[in-house]
């Protein structure tokens, strides 16, 4: 059975997922930033989740959701305030197989029920094309300090549709 046309499970973050994420975290900013940063960039990132007890508590914060397939974690998203993407992960593994779609489909719903109007994410280079995709528009380009290194990313917004109205795709 093909994974890639499964759909992932998705579930609720727990506290107790937060080593598992930072693993998670690690691995997809190594494997899949690598061609868009260079190593010193790549680890300062790496390292801003060192401390899983501060990454566990902006989980928490936020509304965090878990993809997985067949048990096994393969990404996670989370949701700031009802209004910004603040973090999106797929272990490499199991990149390019919906998941992150269907993370990001999930907290574009979630945030219209909840009165949302439009979502902003800013969109690591690795991330940018994806968010395009789904129909973010980029706004601002941006440089972030990480552990001493500069990195950029793209301030990106979408415009959410209400609840309960159907939107077209170019899916027939």
């Amino acid at each position: 059975m093909s994974m890639a046309r499964t759909a992932p499970g998705l579930r609720p973050f727990l506290p107790a997922d937060a080593p598992r994420l930072a693993e998670l975290f690690r691995a997809s900013v190594k494997e899949l930033a690598e061609d868009y940063y260079d190593e010193d960039q790549l680890a300062a990132w790496i390292d801003s989740v060192d401390d899983e007890v501060a990454l566990a508590k902006r989980l928490a914060a936020n509304l965090t959701i878990i993809g997985s397939f067949q048990g096994e974690v393969a990404g996670f998203a989370s949701l700031k305030e009802n209004e910004h993407i603040d973090m999106l992960y797929v272990h490499p593994e199991f990149a390019r197989r919906g998941v992150a779609s269907a993370l990001v489909d999930a907290l574009e719903k979630l945030a219209a029920a909840r009165g949302a109007k439009k979502l902003s994410v800013d969109a690591s280079d690795a991330a940018r094309d994806f968010f395009l995709a789904r129909a973010y528009i980029p706004r601002s380009r941006n440089t972030v300090a990480l552990g001493g290194e500069w990195l950029g990313d793209t301030t990106m917004t979408k415009e959410l549709a209400p609840t309960g109205a159907r939107v077209a795709t170019g899916n027939a």
